[in-house]
């Protein structure tokens, strides 16, 4: 029952960072519409910016409650989502930046983190016609603070930090997009940086290093499929999948991450968010119950989560 309790408090106070799928498909469908501007304004509105600030807040207390549970909890989780899209001609440049940070702490768990996200993308692409454009495309993921495992007895196992691990992506391909809801890019020659930059971490070859080394250099393929459909005004789905195969080491170990989402708007600013990850990379190992280390694993996360949203 503890697990099962742990279990719906991480799930009803972690808010959901892929929810901006939703965001960024209006961001791009109002970047296409057209802009009304003053006929004396002889200067083209070229860049459409803004951006979306979420937060989700929890609290309770109790004593002597009969049925049962810890005597005080707070959750916070804060979201935001920054874009510039650029569109001239054949010309479409679309830079969007990503952060994410929550916790969660209660009085038998103390204090731990829920939700932690530094993602930043760039992509540029040249249409050639049918919906085909020549694209390159720039990714950098980290977080923000360490990250724990928490076998059963303590303590803590440190598993994360910031800049450890990191993920730069540089990859020159084609992308196809028919509208704003579907988007299938691909490229046979990706260069993939991993960055390890913590020395506990390092000295152990965590991400893939080489042990007490801090940078490892990937080459392969890299797709990544992102797919939003909009069930009716207030409710959104969105996926996302992506893979990256590795050409010098174990090419059939595709290293997946997968999200998927879907946002309802309860009113003008309050929106709940159903979300379900799966992520597997053959670098990354587990931690067993016991604190040992353990061998690769698919990693699962589900995260229901009720806010404000603010639009910048």
């Amino acid at each position: 029952m503890k697990k099962i309790v742990i279990s719906l408090l991480f799930g009803l106070f972690v808010f959901e960072g892929m929810a901006q799928d939703k965001s960024v498909k209006e961001m791009r469908d109002e970047a296409n519409r057209t802009i009304k501007k003053d006929p004396n304004d002889t200067i083209p509105k070229i860049w459409k910016l803004g951006g979306v600030l979420r937060f989700t807040l929890t609290q309770s207390a109790q004593d002597n409650w009969a049925a049962g549970g810890d005597k005080n909890t707070l959750g916070l989780s804060s979201f935001f989502s920054g874009y510039a899209f650029y569109k001239k001609g054949k010309h479409a440049w679309d830079n969007t930046m990503d952060l994410a940070y929550g916790f969660l702490k209660t009085t038998s768990l103390g204090s731990r983190k829920s939700d932690d996200k530094i993602d930043v993308l760039s992509k540029y692409g040249y249409d050639i016609g049918k919906h085909w454009y020549l694209s390159g495309l720039v990714n950098f993921r980290t977080q923000f603070a360490p990250g724990y495992a928490y076998p059963t007895q303590p303590p803590p196992v440190l598993t994360s930090d910031f800049m450890a691990p990191a993920y730069l992506i540089v990859s020159p391909g084609v992308n196809y997009m028919p509208n704003n809801d579907f988007s299938f890019f691909i490229s046979p020659a990706t260069l993939r940086w991993t960055f390890v930059k913590n020395d506990s971490l390092s000295a152990q070859g965590a991400f893939g290093v080489d042990s007490g080394k801090t940078v490892k250099l990937e080459f392969g393929a890299y797709s990544t499929i992102s797919y939003t459909h909009k069930i009716n005004e207030n409710v959104i789905y969105s996926s996302r999948l992506d893979l990256f195969s590795n050409y010098e080491h174990d090419p059939q170990d595709v290293d997946v991450n997968w999200t998927n989402v879907l946002s309802v708007k309860v009113t003008g600013i309050i929106v709940m968010t159903a979300a379900f990850n799966l992520i597997y990379d053959n670098d990354v190992k587990t931690v067993k119950p016991d604190g040992s280390p353990g061998g690769p694993a698919a990693q699962l996360q589900e995260l229901l989560g009720i806010g404000v949203s603010l639009k910048l």
